[in-house]
């Protein structure tokens, strides 16, 4: 699909073998600058292993991954940071005896622009305001009830000053008025010129965020397309539940 913006992420003939799983099989996507790509499939379908091939978390058994023009396969996700992308996980884990303000700094001195202390610290507060942390700046991260903490993973990332950000599933344990809020910060840092893939399986959250969506099942993809379409695609409705009505309510976020 053609937006008239260019490719940042290619994932090319990917595939990822763990001895005799075989977790992702021959695996192609691209996502273009600005968008919201959303990823989802059931459990088991091999979407955190996605995430962990295009940021170097594992080397693809097959495949390259290409990101913002460059073959970056096999690269460390350091090394990735320091190109501009950044990446959130499902188990947050802040540094629980640092302040708020404190761990979003240390994400900026270690980010793409590799600040000074007093150059981070200003971008730690600006991220903090970004994802609506302010109130909370001087308090240690052990204290965050969940959704605080997962905004404070989301902080951390951007302050790396990524130009594409990897979210693995930030709705994941928050109630229906904190997931509303989080959605609001997710299209906040899309404003700021963040490309964002999330994984997700809050479908109701993914299909209105997202401009296009991924599905994978036992680790391939079987559709590709607008929220729309992928909602009534026959192979998706068959991987989710079985039942066409359920499932089409389930993806429609009313089941």
């Amino acid at each position: 699909m053609s937006t008239g913006k260019s490719m940042i992420l290619e994932v090319e003939n990917v595939s990822k073998r763990f001895g005799g799983l075989l977790a992702l099989d021959k695996v192609n996507l691209s996502v273009n600058e600005g968008e919201i790509f959303g990823i989802i499939g059931p459990n088991g379908a091999g979407k955190t292993t996605l995430f962990n091939v295009i940021n170097g978390v594992y080397p693809p058994t097959q495949g390259r991954v290409k990101f913002r023009g460059e073959d970056v396969t096999g690269s460390q996700p350091y090394e990735l940071c320091k190109r501009g992308l950044a990446r959130t996980y499902q188990v947050v884990r802040p540094l629980a005896e640092l302040t708020v303000r404190e761990n979003v700094t240390v994400g900026a001195c270690f980010g793409r622009e590799n600040l000074p202390l007093e150059k981070a610290e200003k971008v730690a507060d600006e991220v903090i305001g970004l994802v609506g942390l302010n109130a909370r700046s001087d308090m240690l991260a052990s204290k965050l009830n969940i959704a605080q903490k997962k905004r404070l993973e989301m902080a951390r990332a951007l302050a790396g000053r990524p130009v594409m950000i990897l979210l693995d599933e930030v709705l994941a344990g928050l109630n229906p008025q904190e997931v509303a809020d989080m959605l609001g910060v997710v299209r906040n840092i899309r404003k700021e010129g963040v490309t964002i893939i999330m994984i997700e399986h809050l479908m109701h959250a993914v299909m209105n965020l997202s401009d296009r969506v991924f599905v994978l099942d036992y680790g391939a993809q079987i559709a590709e397309g607008t929220p729309q379409h992928v909602s009534n695609h026959p192979k998706v409705i068959e991987a989710y539940l079985g039942d066409p009505e359920v499932a089409k309510r389930f993806l429609e976020g009313s089941a």
